[in-house]
This record gives C-alpha cells, structure tokens and sequence, in this order.
C-alpha cells in the first residue's frame, strides 16, 4: 500500500513541475525568437546584393538566386517535419539558429553567384525549421497554457522583426551606417539567439514519436490511483490500455525505471506514418476543412511570391542607389498593423460556417487590387501603402483560417494540416516561380511578375465567390426546408 501510495505521489509530482516551471522555459524561448528575428538588414537585402557589396545584376538576383530559396524550402519542409518530432524540437531549433549564423556570415563575406545560391539555400533551411521554434513550447507546457504561451512565443518574433526594421531605417537614414554595418548587427542578433537556444530544457515528448508510450504511462498511474481510492476524471482511454483490468499486478512498484524503459523501446516509424496518413485521410474528408486548407495553401503561394519580390519591385520603381527609400519602416508597420488586425479578429462576430467563402472571396479581391496597384502605379508611396494594405489583409485572413481550422482538431491533427497545407503552397510557389521566375523557365521581369500574381489573386477570388455564393444558397434553402418539413410532420 506504501509502494502503492508513493506511485501516485509521483505521478502526480511528475505533472506538477510543468506547470510550475511553464515560465522560464517560455522566456528562454521568447529570448530566442526575439533575437533570431532581430534582423535589421532584411528590408535592405534586395539592394545589398544589387549594390557594390555583392555588385549583382538584377537577372541574378531575381532570376537565378531568390528561386533558390523557394525550392530549398519545398524540399526541405517534410524531412524537418519529421525530425522536428523525432528529434524532439531542441536540436533542430539549434539547427535554426546555426543556419542563420551560416546565412548571414556569408551574406557578409562569401562572393559569387554560386556562392549566393548557397546562402539562399541555409536560408531554406532557415525558414523550413521555424516549425520547431513554434510547437517546442507544447511539449513543454500543460494544456491550459497553449494559447496564453503561443501568443507570447509569436509576439516575441513579431516585436523582434518591428524592432529590427526600425532599427534598420534609422540607422541608414538617420545615422548613414552602411548595409554591412547592419549585416554584422544581424549576425550579432542572431548569435545572441543561437547561444540562448542551448538553455532550453529538453523535452521528454513530442506530438507523434514520442508520444503514445509516454500517456500509456501516465494513464496507467491512473489507473492505479483510482484502484487506491483516488478521485480522477473519468479517461475513456483507459480502457484501452493493455490489461488495465489487472493493473495491479503489471504496474511496476518502480514508476521511474518503467518510464524510463518505455522511453528506450524504438519507435515505429512506419506505426507513426501510417497513422499520420489516415489522419489526413480523416481531416480533409470535411469540406469546410477543405475550403479554408485550400485557401490557405494558395493564398499562402502568392504571398510568399509577393514578399520574396517586392523589394525589386520597389527597387525597379525606385532605384536606392540614387534615392533614400523607407524599406524598414514600411515592414515595421505594416507588421504592427498586421498584428492589431490579428488581435482583432477576437472580437469579430461573423457566422464563419456561412459567410466564410464569401468574405475570402472579397478579401482575396482587395489583395489582388493591392497587388495590382503596386505594379501598375509606378509611384514609390503608393506601393508602400498597396504592400501595407496587402500584409493586413493577409494577416487577417490567415488568422481567420487558422482559427476556423483548428477549431476541431487535436494538437497533433493540427500540426498535420499546417504542415501539409504549407507543403502544398510551396509546392505550388515552386511550380510558379520555375514558370514565371526562374532563367530556366519565362523568366520575366519583375512587373510581368507581379500582374501575374495580381491575376492569381483574382483567380481564388472568383472560385471562392462562386463557391461561397452555392453555400449561401445552399444554407438558405435548407433553413427554408425546415420549417416545412416541421408543420407536415404528423403530432
């Protein structure tokens, strides 16, 4: 009874340090991510690369070494998908950070064409392990915590990203640093980040590898402590644990070795896959599932093109070289903006389940207007405040679909649907640039590009109409059926 008794304190003492200990785990995170995008030198990237630093042609920069960064990412996300969960979230956060040290070494003292492609290349690797830094934080946390330490983990990159881009501008017009000054204070940034990431605390579970064996052991603690006459919610999982009927005699006295046997035995990998795929099979059966993935996934393609670009863009509207231009402080507010539209979707009351295609509709046609303005109107302002307009209205809408997506999933199926949704978008960015982008392909240039982008907009635009005005119908004809149906009833 004393062996018995002393399980269930352990157990239970097991649970309570996470939920104490929530807070440093979280700041050291915050650190880092502030950190890593603290970037000054970002918004000016296009012209460091065209400028006497690097002493690139346009046709190399947008043609040849931007796409780089496209295919590395598409090639990359599903293998660090893996291994993000695999490796249990801390040594690929360690890789991001290595990568971007590596990035902006080279950006500071490698040459070349070829050397540049390379550079883009660990910025892929950069970018396709931000899904580590993201769900780290859940293995770490207990539930109740998700969304109070989700929003300070983004907060913390959105602020770091703000603060960098203010930085960046008033350094360059105010004080006439030159952009290598402020590639070095991006490498000492993002140092900084690398070398807080090694104090984060390992996570002893993840989502899908390392996650099944450990709840077994945590559901057979309950067990027991229900056979002791403690007072549990009822877990319709347990049921379903092997022999729980007899618990008493397969639970080891010694909670601790059994954990740490069951942390030992391998994973299935091939088990994981297989559930992985019937869960997509499961998620995407459900159509509004499908409507706002697939808006997700395009969407995300063209504002990918649109973000990578825009500074040649702005660069063809107005050459640096001869110009003051205001890169920095245009990302910074549009980011600011972006996060006040996000913070009040919260307080936005629409019956999303019936109005949702419309308003994608409408909104992807206020961000195919921008698009378009910024490439036809040749004026630097008025494409600053087109590319203002276009992140909020993005920001505003991915929220949204994030929100509607992850409504009725589970932690590990939402994980699942991001991961494929980004996937397809890459996938689709990667089609479109090795068409419109690339010197292989058409390679256009940079306003052809963007008439493209601003008819694709246009494209999802009129499907989701089309689609949203069906479901609209559809709902109206069905609420009118009701009724009918009701009074011919019989009492």
């Amino acid at each position: 009874m004393e062996a018995r008794a002393g399980l269930r304190a352990l157990s239970l003492s097991g649970r309570a340090p996470r939920g104490r200990c929530w807070a440093l785990p979280t700041a050291l995170l915050c650190l880092y991510g502030f950190f890593a995008s603290l970037r000054p030198s970002e918004p000016f990237l296009t012209r460091y690369l065209l400028g006497p630093d690097k002493n690139l042609t346009e046709t190399q920069v947008f043609n040849e070494i931007y796409p780089v960064w496209t295919y590395s990412y598409l090639v990359l996300l599903f293998p660090v998908f893996l291994a993000t969960d695999y490796l249990r979230y801390k040594p690929v956060i360690l890789l991001q950070g290595l990568s971007l040290i590596v990035t902006w070494f080279m950006l500071l003292y490698a040459q070349g064409l070829l050397a540049i492609q390379f550079l883009e290349f660990f910025y892929g690797l950069v970018t396709a392990t931000e899904i580590a830094y993201y769900s780290y934080i859940y293995s770490i946390v207990d539930l109740n915590l998700y969304q109070k330490v989700t929003s300070y983990c983004r907060s913390a990159t959105l602020v770091g990203y703000t603060v960098g881009s203010i930085c960046g501008q008033v350094l360059v017009s105010v004080a006439n640093w030159s952009l290598f000054s402020l590639n070095v204070i991006s490498l000492t940034s993002v140092s900084v980040a690398f070398a807080t990431a090694w104090f984060l605390p390992m996570p002893q579970k993840s989502l899908f590898f390392h996650h099944v064996l450990r709840s077994q052991v945590t559901r057979e603690m309950k067990v027991l402590d229900c056979k002791n006459g403690a007072v549990i919610q009822d877990d319709p999982a347990l049921k379903r644990v092997p022999g729980w009927e007899d618990i008493e005699s397969k639970v080891p006295l010694n909670a601790e070795e059994h954990s740490a046997e069951t942390q030992e035995q391998k994973v299935d990998i091939s088990k994981v896959l297989r559930e992985l795929w019937r869960d997509f099979l499961q998620c995407y059966s459900s159509r509004p599932m499908l409507c706002w993935s697939v808006w997700w996934a395009f969407s995300t393609c063209g504002y990918f093109q649109v973000i990578n670009y825009t500074q040649g863009l702005w660069e063809m509207v107005l050459p640096s070289q001869r110009f003051e231009i205001y890169n920095g402080g245009v990302e910074a507010v549009s980011t600011l903006l972006g996060a006040v539209a996000v913070f009040a979707v919260g307080y936005i009351k629409v019956s999303w389940a019936t109005w949702g295609e419309v308003a994608l509709a409408l909104f992807s046609l206020l961000i195919a207007a921008a698009v378009y303005v910024m490439d036809t109107i040749r004026n630097i302002w008025v494409c600053y405040a087109s590319y203002v307009i276009f992140r909020i209205v993005y920001m505003l809408l991915i929220t949204i679909a994030t929100f509607q997506i992850a409504t009725n999933l589970t932690m590990e199926r939402y994980a699942l649907v991001f991961g494929i949704n980004t996937f397809i978008a890459l996938a689709l960015q990667t089609l479109l640039t090795l068409i419109v982008v690339d010197s292989s392909g058409l390679g256009l240039n940079i306003f052809t590009q963007f008439m493209i982008y601003a008819s694709y907009f246009a494209a999802i635009s009129l499907v989701f109409l089309v689609s949203g005005i069906y479901s609209v119908m559809k709902n109206y004809r069905r609420q009118e059926e009701m009724p009918s149906r009701s009074t011919t009833s019989p009492p």
